[in-house]
């Protein structure tokens, strides 16, 4: 009972907070852009979907992901999948460990993981800076 109660307090808690953030008017403008956000989303799906394409296609060359120090012949699909959920988390984080890169992949993880650390940053001067010419006008 104690975690139902906590886990909707916790889904009401980051509702409103999101809520705030995006409609909030805590100062005279908000700096919130949607079109900012969804490009944001377009450009993060868009690298996380090549960069798993490419670990699929160079699986077939050789270059292999290790799931948890084995190498295995996997499906079709279960290595698709594997790329995906490698290129996600290389993305958005810097990797759990349980899924290894070999050879040329260990290159690709690290730019990949490179432009998951510049995107954020590059997207909020990119907000800062229209900030700013709005209040030159």
């Amino acid at each position: 009972m104690v975690a139902v109660i906590s886990i909707v307090l916790i889904v009401f808690l980051l509702m409103g907070s999101l809520y705030a953030f995006i409609f909030g008017k805590a100062h005279q403008r908000s700096y919130f852009s949607y079109e900012i956000f969804y490009t944001l989303l377009v450009v993060y799906f868009t690298v996380l979907t090549s960069f798993a394409s490419l670990y699929f296609v160079l699986s077939f060359e050789g270059v292999l992901l290790l799931d948890d120090g084995k190498l295995e012949e996997l499906p079709l699909f279960e290595t698709l999948s594997h790329s995906f959920y490698f290129s996600g988390v290389t993305l958005m984080t810097v990797g759990y460990g349980d899924i290894t890169p070999i050879g040329w992949g260990r290159l690709l993880a690290l730019v990949e993981s490179l432009i998951g650390y510049i995107l954020p940053p590059a997207f909020f001067l990119k907000i800062w800076q229209g900030k700013g010419e709005r209040n030159v006008y």
